[in-house]
């Protein structure tokens, strides 16, 4: 399947034009703008005629436009430019301000600025956070009771998570209606060709603009400063752009832009708002059927249209972005910015939104070149998405009538927040057994046991429930059971063919699955040695514990011996062939989850032994493998940090055998691997 991209807030491809300007640039304008003769005259004629086109665009009137690297840059000449002229104006006797306010839900880059140049040149003044409003708009009120003190305000013009579009105007008039001389600056990143913008008929004193969000290259963008705020340059030296930004002008990337906003101005390449709106409510209606329960994070009626955030209940924004990213949908789980980050979206936090949901949040947005057939390509898949959801029954709030498959023998891993539950499957009696349920977890719990008919038999706790009961109780309510059976001290639990020993272990309970496996909670590693001299446990039995440090899981011996993986565990895409070569007899282990599986096309690798194996089920098939401990394992999943996690955790338990492909997919994809096939 053709990958289809829905992250264009982070980033877009680059218009054909532009590339043909860009290219042309550097082919036959490679002229030096600041060259008096024909050659530079040329390339300066061109840069002149895209700073034309552009304060037309933007309305810039008498104020000045400059070219620079992007929005950063752009940010951060605007705050010193500010700073140094409060900083003149206080060494002057006069009075300024004593905050330097930002919007609570602006990009990192402001308050990152605002703390770095109040800090070099002395000002010492306190930046503080503006709040925003439920629907993630300023709050006025609190504008209004801070204004008089604000020496700095930087707000956005729509926001790169939400798309939620600020009230520009009430804020302006705001202004006025308290004489506040407070410096302005207004990040119109996202605004670049989905807002109408007419910046001198405004208050605004500095507006950043940066090309990769509107299909220019990255590497180039833009500042307006109105006629009159006060400017110091960033950059200094040879006094390009009339001195307001020096080094040689990125003529590639402006010739570049100037073909974008050739395009924007000609009103027929980009799709209108109504267009856009269109796109969006069909997006939405498809999200809606793929995810019963969904929550959208963003007022519609506030919003650009071509951004959408949403979450889905009992699903990580990990899980949802492992699953678009099967089925070739590239979406995000905010800002670009921070998203390698795996923490709550502060600026859905700003908003007040509960906590799972900042947590759990997908962004999802496109930009103005989208047409009508990759929307519908897109929902197509999104809605395959929500049935491989279903199929993997991991929808509470929508279940599959009937399980997909029957239901799945197996030991699966649940984690959340560094707490593990374990859940023991069997086929031949449709039954199961949870050990050590965390309240979180229980909607999923709840979920898998319904759609797989399975009949749970216990609830089993290693150690006294730090919850009191609060999951156990859930767990019975879900499924709407007034209780389950137990296992006495010494006693046992019949799991089909298997059987479940309680034992005790100190203060804590051990239960035993044969000497196979030994669901320990949080036992301290030293606690083992009275299974072990009893043979209750051997130096091979793996052990699960109610923690989640990234080990997966362990074996006695690695606990006692404090085995150590290997440094050496990544084998590039690139090099895959050669060592298949090599180790005719390897396997490449595939641990993306089911619903991943189910949500792709195709296989992956051809002529080559894969065997499926999710992350959450890895504990249960480590016992086998470490039978072969010098048959190569080469784990694979989306990006690389699964795949990681397996080869390290095979590597501890004293498999030498174990490797990841690094990167992933994504890497096998990105060099044209010869055995990668596009899921």
């Amino acid at each position: 399947m053709k990958e289809i991209y829905l992250d264009s807030n982070a980033t877009t491809c680059v218009l054909p034009a532009a590339v043909a300007a860009a290219r042309q640039a550097m082919e036959q304008g490679y002229g030096n703008p600041s060259s008096t003769h024909a050659t530079g005259l040329q390339a300066k004629a061109m840069m002149d005629g895209v700073r034309q086109r552009v304060s037309g665009l933007l309305g810039v009137g008498d104020g000045r436009l400059m070219f620079n690297s992007g929005a950063t840059e752009g940010i951060q000449t605007a705050v010193l430019s500010a700073l140094c002229a409060l900083r003149e104006r206080r060494d002057a006797g006069k009075r300024i301000g004593s905050l330097l306010l930002y919007g609570a839900t602006e990009h990192k880059a402001v308050p990152e600025s605002l703390a770095h140049w109040n800090r070099l040149l002395g000002l010492n003044l306190e930046v503080r956070k503006l709040p925003v409003d439920a629907q993630g708009r300023h709050d006025l009120q609190a504008l209004d009771a801070l204004i008089g003190d604000a020496a700095m305000l930087c707000t956005m013009a729509a926001n790169n998570e939400t798309g939620v579009v600020s009230d520009l105007s009430a804020i302006a008039q705001l202004l006025q209606e308290r004489g506040a001389d407070a410096y302005w600056m207004v990040d119109c990143v996202q605004a670049l060709g989905k807002l109408k913008l007419n910046l001198a008929a405004t208050r605004i004193d500095y507006a950043p603009f940066s090309g990769h969000k509107l299909y220019a290259p990255k590497g180039i963008g833009m500042l307006y400063v109105r006629a009159g705020a006060p400017f110091t340059p960033l950059m200094m030296g040879g006094g390009q752009e009339a001195g307001l930004r020096s080094g040689t002008e990125n003529m590639a990337g402006i010739a570049a832009l100037g073909a974008v906003l050739a395009a924007l101005d000609d009103g027929k390449t980009f799709r209108s708002h109504a267009d856009l709106a269109a796109f969006r409510e069909q997006l939405v209606a498809s999200l809606e059927r793929a995810f019963p329960g969904i929550v959208f994070n963003m007022p519609f009626d506030l919003s650009l249209p071509t951004t959408l955030n949403f979450s889905v209940p009992g699903l990580s924004s990990k899980e949802l972005l492992d699953l678009f990213d099967a089925a070739r949908v590239r979406v995000s789980s905010g800002s670009a910015c921070s998203a390698a980050k795996a923490l709550p979206s502060y600026v859905l936090e700003a908003m007040h939104v509960p906590q799972w949901r900042a947590s759990s949040a997908i962004r999802l947005s496109f930009g103005p070149l989208i047409d009508a057939a990759t929307v519908t390509a897109a929902c197509a898949r999104i809605e395959r998405c929500g049935a491989a959801l279903r199929r993997s029954c991991l929808l509470p709030s929508a279940l599959a009538p009937s399980p997909q498959d029957g239901a799945q023998d197996g030991i699966i891993q649940l984690s959340v927040d560094g707490q593990c539950t374990w859940l023991l499957s069997d086929a031949a009696s449709a039954s199961c057994v949870v050990i050590d349920p965390v309240a979180a977890l229980v909607p999923r719990l709840a979920a898998f046991i319904r759609c797989q008919h399975l009949t749970l038999r216990a609830i089993v706790h290693t150690a006294p429930p730090a919850d009191h009961g609060v999951a156990r109780l859930a767990l019975l309510q879900e499924l709407a059971i007034e209780q389950v059976g137990r296992i006495d001290i010494d006693g046992e639990l019949a799991l089909g063919q298997q059987r479940l020993r309680r034992v005790e272990c100190g203060e804590n309970h051990v239960y035993l699955l044969g000497q196979c496996f030994a669901f320990v909670g949080a036992l301290a590693p030293e606690a083992l040695t009275p299974l072990l001299d009893a043979a209750l446990v051997t130096q091979d039995t793996v052990l699960c514990a109610s923690g989640d440090d990234g080990g997966i899981c362990r074996t006695v011996s690695t606990v006692r011996d404090g085995i150590v993986p290997s440094a050496e565990l990544q084998l590039d895409a690139a090099a895959l062939p050669v060592f298949l070569r090599q180790h005719p007899d390897a396997i490449l282990v595939d641990v993306r989850e089911a619903y991943e599986h189910a949500a792709c096309a195709g296989t992956v690798f051809e002529g080559c032994e894969v065997r499926s194996v999710p992350l959450s089920r890895l504990a249960g098939q480590v016992a086998e493998w470490l039978q072969q401990p010098q048959r190569p394992l080469v784990f694979f999943c989306r990006s690389g940090n699964r795949s990681a996690r397996a080869a390290a955790c095979l590597r501890r338990l004293g498999h030498g055998a174990a490797w990841q492909l690094n990167g992933g997919m994504a890497m096998a994809e990105a060099t044209r691997h010869p055995l990668a096939i596009a899921a």
